[in-house]
Protein backbone atom coordinates (compact mmCIF):
# COMPACT_ATOMS: atom_id res chain seq x y z
CA UNK A 1 0.00 0.00 0.00
CA UNK A 2 2.85 2.17 0.86
CA UNK A 3 4.53 1.94 -2.54
CA UNK A 4 0.98 2.94 -4.65
CA UNK A 5 1.04 6.08 -2.10
CA UNK A 6 4.51 7.38 -3.02
CA UNK A 7 4.01 6.10 -7.05
CA UNK A 8 0.39 7.49 -7.16
CA UNK A 9 1.34 11.06 -8.16
CA UNK A 10 4.05 10.05 -10.81
CA UNK A 11 1.42 7.59 -12.57
CA UNK A 12 -1.17 10.07 -12.58
CA UNK A 13 1.29 12.72 -14.50
CA UNK A 14 2.56 10.22 -16.85
CA UNK A 15 -1.02 9.03 -17.43
CA UNK A 16 -2.67 12.79 -17.68
CA UNK A 17 0.59 13.60 -20.08
CA UNK A 18 -1.23 11.06 -22.89
CA UNK A 19 -4.52 12.49 -22.57
CA UNK A 20 -4.52 15.94 -21.54
CA UNK A 21 -2.07 19.55 -21.48
CA UNK A 22 0.72 19.04 -19.67
CA UNK A 23 -0.14 21.99 -17.22
CA UNK A 24 -2.88 19.84 -16.37
CA UNK A 25 -1.14 17.01 -15.55
CA UNK A 26 1.42 18.78 -13.44
CA UNK A 27 -1.08 20.21 -11.42
CA UNK A 28 -3.11 17.13 -10.55
CA UNK A 29 -0.04 15.42 -9.77
CA UNK A 30 0.87 18.17 -7.35
CA UNK A 31 -2.50 17.78 -5.93
CA UNK A 32 -1.99 14.02 -5.62
CA UNK A 33 1.19 14.96 -3.43
CA UNK A 34 -0.41 17.19 -1.47
CA UNK A 35 -3.13 14.80 -0.69
CA UNK A 36 -0.62 11.87 0.01
CA UNK A 37 0.57 14.65 2.41
CA UNK A 38 -2.69 15.28 3.71
CA UNK A 39 -2.80 11.58 4.82
CA UNK A 40 0.19 11.39 6.17
CA UNK A 41 -0.68 14.12 8.50
CA UNK A 42 -4.50 12.61 9.76
CA UNK A 43 -2.41 9.45 10.53
CA UNK A 44 -0.49 11.50 12.71
CA UNK A 45 2.95 10.48 10.86
CA UNK A 46 5.18 13.09 9.43
CA UNK A 47 5.98 14.88 5.82
CA UNK A 48 7.69 13.12 4.10
CA UNK A 49 10.96 14.58 2.49
CA UNK A 50 9.76 13.06 -0.99
CA UNK A 51 5.87 14.02 -1.35
CA UNK A 52 6.29 17.97 -0.32
CA UNK A 53 9.23 17.89 -2.15
CA UNK A 54 7.42 16.71 -5.42
CA UNK A 55 3.82 18.46 -4.60
CA UNK A 56 6.50 21.74 -4.23
CA UNK A 57 8.04 20.43 -8.06
CA UNK A 58 4.83 19.80 -9.56
CA UNK A 59 3.10 23.32 -8.39
CA UNK A 60 6.59 24.92 -9.43
CA UNK A 61 6.40 23.71 -12.89
CA UNK A 62 2.92 24.20 -13.07
CA UNK A 63 2.94 27.94 -12.31
CA UNK A 64 6.14 28.38 -14.81
CA UNK A 65 3.90 26.54 -17.86
CA UNK A 66 0.86 29.12 -16.77
CA UNK A 67 2.66 32.34 -16.32
CA UNK A 68 5.57 32.05 -17.88
CA UNK A 69 6.30 29.73 -20.97
CA UNK A 70 2.96 27.72 -21.85
CA UNK A 71 4.98 26.47 -25.13
CA UNK A 72 7.28 24.37 -22.86
CA UNK A 73 7.44 21.44 -24.29
CA UNK A 74 6.57 17.71 -22.98
CA UNK A 75 10.19 16.41 -22.78
CA UNK A 76 10.99 19.58 -21.28
CA UNK A 77 8.31 19.03 -18.87
CA UNK A 78 9.59 15.58 -18.29
CA UNK A 79 13.10 15.92 -17.92
CA UNK A 80 12.40 19.02 -15.54
CA UNK A 81 10.72 16.14 -13.65
CA UNK A 82 13.10 13.81 -13.33
CA UNK A 83 15.71 16.33 -13.02
CA UNK A 84 13.67 17.37 -9.72
CA UNK A 85 13.48 14.17 -8.34
CA UNK A 86 17.08 13.52 -8.68
CA UNK A 87 17.61 16.48 -6.75
CA UNK A 88 15.27 15.93 -4.12
CA UNK A 89 16.54 12.54 -3.84
CA UNK A 90 19.98 13.02 -3.86
CA UNK A 91 19.58 15.94 -1.86
CA UNK A 92 18.25 13.87 0.76
CA UNK A 93 21.00 11.80 1.72
CA UNK A 94 22.95 15.07 0.98
CA UNK A 95 21.36 16.45 4.23
CA UNK A 96 21.44 12.68 5.78
CA UNK A 97 17.94 12.21 5.76
CA UNK A 98 17.65 9.70 2.86
CA UNK A 99 14.17 9.50 1.98
CA UNK A 100 13.22 6.29 2.69
CA UNK A 101 14.34 6.46 6.39
CA UNK A 102 11.16 8.63 6.78
CA UNK A 103 8.71 5.14 5.63
CA UNK A 104 11.14 2.97 6.83
CA UNK A 105 10.46 4.73 10.23
CA UNK A 106 7.34 4.27 10.14
CA UNK A 107 6.77 0.62 9.38
CA UNK A 108 9.55 -0.76 11.95
CA UNK A 109 9.57 -1.18 15.82
CA UNK A 110 11.91 1.15 17.03
CA UNK A 111 14.43 -1.63 18.36
CA UNK A 112 14.73 -2.47 14.56
CA UNK A 113 15.34 0.85 13.46
CA UNK A 114 17.97 1.24 16.19
CA UNK A 115 19.93 -1.85 14.74
CA UNK A 116 23.35 -1.35 12.97
CA UNK A 117 22.62 -1.19 9.33
CA UNK A 118 19.43 -0.10 9.44
CA UNK A 119 20.28 3.75 8.34
CA UNK A 120 23.10 2.56 6.08
CA UNK A 121 20.32 0.16 4.31
CA UNK A 122 18.28 3.33 4.13
CA UNK A 123 21.19 5.47 2.24
CA UNK A 124 22.00 2.28 -0.42
CA UNK A 125 17.95 2.19 -1.27
CA UNK A 126 17.66 6.24 -1.31
CA UNK A 127 20.96 5.68 -3.91
CA UNK A 128 18.82 3.21 -6.07
CA UNK A 129 16.17 5.58 -6.76
CA UNK A 130 18.90 8.26 -6.95
CA UNK A 131 20.51 6.33 -9.63
CA UNK A 132 16.94 5.66 -11.50
CA UNK A 133 15.78 9.60 -11.87
CA UNK A 134 19.28 10.12 -13.25
CA UNK A 135 19.13 7.28 -15.82
CA UNK A 136 15.39 8.41 -16.51
CA UNK A 137 16.57 12.58 -16.80
CA UNK A 138 19.47 11.33 -19.48
CA UNK A 139 16.97 9.42 -21.23
CA UNK A 140 15.02 12.41 -22.20
CA UNK A 141 17.98 14.65 -22.32
CA UNK A 142 18.94 12.55 -25.57
CA UNK A 143 15.39 12.82 -26.28
CA UNK A 144 15.41 16.51 -26.58
CA UNK A 145 18.91 16.35 -28.29
CA UNK A 146 18.74 13.95 -30.58
CA UNK A 147 14.78 14.12 -31.96
CA UNK A 148 15.52 11.13 -34.33
CA UNK A 149 15.19 8.85 -31.67
CA UNK A 150 11.85 7.73 -31.32
CA UNK A 151 9.72 8.14 -28.31
CA UNK A 152 9.46 4.75 -26.61
CA UNK A 153 13.43 4.37 -26.01
CA UNK A 154 12.49 6.73 -23.32
CA UNK A 155 10.00 5.39 -21.98
CA UNK A 156 11.60 2.33 -21.91
CA UNK A 157 14.66 3.52 -19.88
CA UNK A 158 11.87 5.06 -17.37
CA UNK A 159 9.91 1.76 -17.09
CA UNK A 160 13.46 -0.09 -16.80
CA UNK A 161 14.34 2.04 -13.59
CA UNK A 162 11.47 2.86 -12.28
CA UNK A 163 11.03 -1.19 -11.84
CA UNK A 164 14.14 -1.83 -11.37
CA UNK A 165 14.30 0.13 -7.89
CA UNK A 166 10.85 -1.13 -6.75
CA UNK A 167 12.33 -4.97 -7.26
CA UNK A 168 15.54 -3.59 -5.77
CA UNK A 169 13.73 -1.83 -2.91
CA UNK A 170 11.80 -5.25 -2.00
CA UNK A 171 15.13 -7.68 -2.83
CA UNK A 172 17.41 -5.10 -0.75
CA UNK A 173 15.95 -6.35 2.72
CA UNK A 174 15.91 -9.98 1.81
CA UNK A 175 19.42 -10.12 1.09
CA UNK A 176 20.75 -8.02 4.09
CA UNK A 177 18.76 -10.25 6.01
CA UNK A 178 20.52 -13.68 4.48
CA UNK A 179 24.06 -12.03 4.48
CA UNK A 180 23.84 -10.55 8.34
CA UNK A 181 21.27 -12.13 9.47
CA UNK A 182 19.13 -8.82 10.10
CA UNK A 183 15.43 -9.33 10.42
CA UNK A 184 13.94 -8.63 7.37
CA UNK A 185 11.39 -6.18 9.47
CA UNK A 186 14.89 -3.76 9.95
CA UNK A 187 14.76 -3.03 6.50
CA UNK A 188 12.18 -0.64 4.79
CA UNK A 189 10.33 -2.06 2.32
CA UNK A 190 6.38 -1.53 0.62
CA UNK A 191 3.56 -3.69 2.11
Amino acid sequence: MAIFLILAPYGAYSFLMLVTSVTISVFVASAICLATVAIDVARGRTVKILAMGSALLFAAIGLYLTLIDPALGTLAVKLSVDIGIFAISLGSMLVRRPFTLQYALESVPAETAAMPGFLYANYVITAAWTAAALLMAAANLVLLYVPGLPLWSSLAVAFAARNSAIYFTKWYPEYRQIKYGTPASAMPHTR
